[in-house]
């Protein structure tokens, strides 16, 4: 049993990669209570393991008291019987029996068996949740393993499962088993039951590696995607930037003859993808946005810095607002403000309707000007009638 038990704590440290010392604790520790829990509960018992050796030894602590303090054999020793032991003993001092039983080889092959194979599991555990922790936020291909009526599972290479919730699957598409399928580790749990990746087929950042796997441009960061707005299986809004002033940034995601682009479109069983190009004014940026739609012009709220009204041609009313008004709103996602869009028609009586609320505002603050210093010359009158001159 011995040799047996040390050579296990060699593969266990080679080819696991498990700390010695971590085992080593955790058998002393289960030796331990499983002779408290065979012979005596009330002892204080020390469990020590020579991992050189395979030797194991159980010893008892008692701590020398005098004697009329003595209440608990089991853990405590008078000072006559400790100095009959050695002469150099005093109260506090604390001495160690050794109590391991004939038979306790056989205890200790059960015990050492149990943590063995915990911290098998656990280091097991452990390297499939370290693996897949550094993959959250990549792409990864899997194989459709099967499908319930909570998730869909995918078989991810290391034959590790992930599942796949409703929401992050594709709505235009249908899962066969082994399938394979180009997937986004969106979140990895440390659960006590074991790690739980979870992927997906709808989350924005998909979008956004499929184009660095194709744009080289965007893989060494010449091309950076700035903001992604997706309604998955329709529609996707990109925005995109460059440093390099000779480069264009929305060709480079193209591509020529719209190869690399198609790559993505393919990839996402036909969604549509718009590129637009990411610019530090704010208004363009929204002009932007709203592409393929023409705009005139990009007002901002006074008293909201997050709302914006927009006005296009009105024959481009539909085409800015779009189906079901997804255009108008993957961009408002895409910039991160509301957008109210209003048809050229309607641009004067917005002008005439903002500039009364102008001449309001001006208004009150002027006429909360006028109270203020009625009010500051109201009291100095009181003031002077209280202290007139003499």
């Amino acid at each position: 049993m011995s040799k047996e038990l040390v050579q296990a704590l060699d593969a266990l440290e080679q080819e696991r990669g498990i700390d010695r010392e971590v085992v080593v604790e955790a058998l002393e520790n289960a030796l331990k209570a499983a002779y408290k829990k065979q012979y005596n509960a009330n002892q204080n018992v020390e469990a020590t393991f020579d991992d050189k050796k395979g030797k194991m030894t159980i010893k008892q602590v008692k701590t020398v008291v005098l004697d009329d303090d003595l209440l608990d054999p089991d853990t405590e020793i008078s000072l006559t019987d400790a100095q009959a032991i050695n002469k150099a003993y005093e109260p506090g001092d604390e001495i160690r029996f050794d109590v391991t039983p004939k038979d306790f080889g056989r205890m200790a092959a059960q015990a050492a068996k149990q943590v063995i194979v915990q911290k098998m599991r656990e280091a097991t555990r452990q390297a499939v949740y370290n693996r897949y922790k550094d993959y959250e936020g990549e792409i990864i291909t899997g194989e459709v393993e099967r499908q319930d009526s909570r998730f869909l599972y995918v078989m991810l290479p290391g034959k590790q499962e992930a599942v796949m919730t409703p929401g992050d699957q594709m709505p235009t598409e249908h899962y066969r088993m082994r399938d394979r399928i180009k997937v986004l580790v969106s979140k990895v749990d440390d659960s006590l039951k074991g790690p739980q990746i979870f992927v997906s087929r709808t989350a924005p950042g998909l979008v956004k590696r499929l184009f660095e796997q194709e744009v080289p441009e965007v893989y060494d960061g010449t091309v950076e995607i700035v903001s992604v707005a997706r309604e998955a299986g329709d529609r996707s809004k990109i925005a995109v930037y460059t440093h390099d002033a000779d480069l264009d940034p929305v060709g480079a995601l193209v591509g020529q003859r719209g190869a690399r682009v198609q790559a993505v479109v393919t990839e996402l069983g036909g969604e549509h993808m718009d590129i637009v190009e990411w610019v530090e004014d704010e208004a363009q940026y929204i002009a932007n946005a709203l592409n393929p739609a023409e705009v005139t012009d990009v007002i901002f709220d006074p008293e909201n810095d997050q709302a914006v009204t927009v006005i296009v041609p009105d024959d481009q009313l539909s085409l800015a607002i779009g189906k079901k008004g997804q255009n108008a709103r993957l961009a408002a996602r895409l910039t991160g403000v509301k957008i109210d869009i209003k048809p050229e028609s309607e641009a004067a009586d917005l002008a005439v309707s903002m500039d009364e609320a102008s001449d309001d505002a001006f208004d009150d603050a002027a006429n909360d000007a006028e109270d203020t210093n009625l009010d500051d010359s109201v009291d100095a009158m009181v003031d002077d009638s209280e202290n007139p001159e003499i």
